[in-house]
């Protein structure tokens, strides 16, 4: 009778301390400096609907497929590529998946451990001296009770962190898209440089071998046909060196896709997808959207919790256990009638001393989070320096791609003048090289341009979070894209 009534004061005081909380902070996210509006966004530039308000993470929300905004098929297939082949992200992927299964076991820690074991032993008897047979199966379990909510604690932080690693795993994804699609426009780019090359070495060839013509009737001199030559051979030359730019982004492109550089081909095209016009979000917005600021977010938390799972071991552990089974001397007897053998207790243990161990491992808990304070607010300020960087390359690129696009048109013009002014015999030769050269650079920087547009574009999708909902991106309208080329003869 003293048994049962000492266990049901056990079990009357387990369920007691049960009804506390947990020690340590509860998690608050901490403030950041968030501005209402970017300094860079003009009132020309389309936004995304909504007000400003207070961010909430949204990462788990997913992503729209952004690189559709640039209607390009071929990047759609490779972009496609990218989260089935990556090697990067499979690694992100593997460490995700580590980190959902250190958080199945923080939380198998709130049920009991149950052990089943069977056995034969033979031994002396004390009373006897005979030998003697014993078979027994034992069932025991054996529970921590969470009173001051380690347990709660380390599952909590567990999960912050499963968290910031799949947003470390969205980051990384919308890296490499990123990063691809920064290449393939650099690539198309480089293919447009090598059309442009293409033309302008067949047409200085023409001008080459109308001066040799003009020569051999005397009536130009040979250093005319030396300074038309070296025109000549130094596009040869450039036309050659493209290649090694373009094969380069080629085997970038090859990598991020998984492949070998052996194994992919991206063949040239004629056209230029247009340069979108990329929506501007409130701050806030983008805030929701970024996944690396919600996995420094996340890691936030879980130094958070860390901290109450230090603080709860300052306190005692209360573990109950529980034992049956049956046991018998010989076989027949285990089967017919065994002994029955049970027992049930509880226990209650606690560090008297550490020399200082527990106060070093809160101290550190606590640093731990606010190192990652100062991590999640820096990663805050640097996520509006990105976008503030990238908004203000895209003003800028429209308004030098304007000034740009009236150089190339009188560069143009210019040419087809001066061109006309030498078959009549009222030009220098040196007339037509100087204005040549300077179509060919008026070219160059057009294509130039273009190529940071693009660059623009993406890294100002990325920094604004990869994406974004409700909205319909407007295409831009790029003049005169399939006239890049040698100016005109």
């Amino acid at each position: 009778m003293l048994r049962h009534s000492y266990s049901f004061s056990v079990m009357t005081l387990v369920c007691a301390m049960l009804a506390g909380c947990a020690v340590g902070p509860d998690y608050k996210r901490p403030d950041a400096p968030v501005p209402k509006a970017f300094k860079e966004a003009t009132d020309a530039m389309p936004t995304w609907s909504g007000d400003w308000k207070t961010a909430e993470p949204q990462d788990a929300a997913g992503r729209p497929e952004w690189w559709h905004v640039f209607n390009d098929p071929a990047l759609d297939d490779l972009i496609a590529q990218v989260q089935v082949s990556n090697e990067k992200i499979q690694a992100a992927d593997a460490i995700y998946r580590q980190a959902m299964a250190k958080l199945a076991s923080s939380r198998s820690r709130h049920f009991p451990t149950v052990e089943a074991k069977a056995g034969v032993s033979r031994a002396p008897s004390k009373s006897s001296g005979h030998i003697d047979n014993e078979h027994n199966v034992t069932l025991s379990g054996k529970w921590e009770i969470d009173i001051w909510g380690n347990v709660r604690r380390n599952a909590e932080a567990a999960e912050a962190e499963g968290q910031s690693r799949q947003a470390n795993l969205a980051s990384t994804l919308l890296s490499a898209q990123a990063t691809l699609a920064e290449n393939y426009f650099s690539l198309r780019v480089a293919d447009a440089k090598r059309a442009l090359l293409d033309r302008t070495v067949a047409d200085y060839a023409k001008s080459l071998q109308l001066v040799r013509n003009q020569y051999e009737a005397g009536t130009v001199q040979r250093s005319d046909v030396l300074q038309s030559k070296t025109q000549l051979k130094s596009a040869q030359a450039q036309q050659l060196d493209i290649q090694i730019s373009r094969a380069k982004l080629e085997h970038s492109i090859a990598i991020l896709v998984g492949k070998p550089p052996s194994e992919l081909n991206v063949p040239p095209a004629d056209t230029q997808a247009p340069v979108p016009v990329v929506p501007v979000a409130v701050p806030s917005q983008m805030l929701e959207r970024r996944p690396d600021i919600s996995a420094a977010e996340r890691r936030m938390a879980s130094a958070n919790a860390n901290i109450g799972v230090a603080q709860a071991a300052y306190y005692p552990k209360l573990s109950l256990s529980a034992t049956t089974g049956l046991t018998a001397s010989t076989l027949a007897r285990w089967l017919s009638l065994p002994d029955h053998l049970w027992s049930i207790g509880a226990g209650l243990a606690g560090t008297v001393f550490d020399g200082g161990l527990r106060n070093a491992d809160k101290a550190k808990a606590v640093a731990v989070y606010d190192q990652e304070v100062a991590n999640y607010r820096q990663t805050v300020l640097e996520a509006f320096r990105e976008v503030e960087d990238n908004l203000a390359s895209a003003r800028v690129l429209e308004q030098e791609a304007t000034i740009q696009g009236d150089a190339l048109r009188s560069a143009r013009e210019a040419l087809l003048l001066v061109n006309n002014r030498y078959k009549a015999g009222t030009a220098s030769l040196l007339d037509v090289l100087t204005v040549q050269t300077t179509a060919y650079t008026a070219e160059t920087t057009t294509l130039q341009i273009m190529d940071r547009q693009y660059t623009a574009a993406v890294t100002l999708i990325k920094a604004l979070g990869g994406g974004w909902h409700g909205y319909d991106v407007e295409v831009g309208k790029v003049e005169e894209t399939a006239s890049w080329g040698a100016p005109p003869q």
